[in-house]
């Protein structure tokens, strides 16, 4: 069994991993309920789906935060 990879190992992270991981939620569930409820934007965009895949250089947009995936 290999040991999972760590975001700077991959080339995407679902949306949802990536509000945990930044610590704009704090369980999946929250994430779930927030992006799901449109409370999330993707590039500027309102995004309901917790398992887009992101990649380097997109911004996400949560409760007044502003961050960009840098792996």
């Amino acid at each position: 069994m290999t040991p999972p990879e760590q975001p700077a190992e991959r080339d995407t992270i679902d949306l949802q991993d990536f509000l945990k991981l930044r610590g704009l939620v704090e369980t999946g569930g929250e994430a779930k309920f927030r992006v799901q409820g449109g409370e999330v934007r993707l590039n500027g965009v309102v995004e309901t789906r917790r398992r887009k895949k992101l990649r380097r250089g997109d911004v996400v947009e949560y409760a007044g935060e502003r961050l960009e995936v840098d792996w």
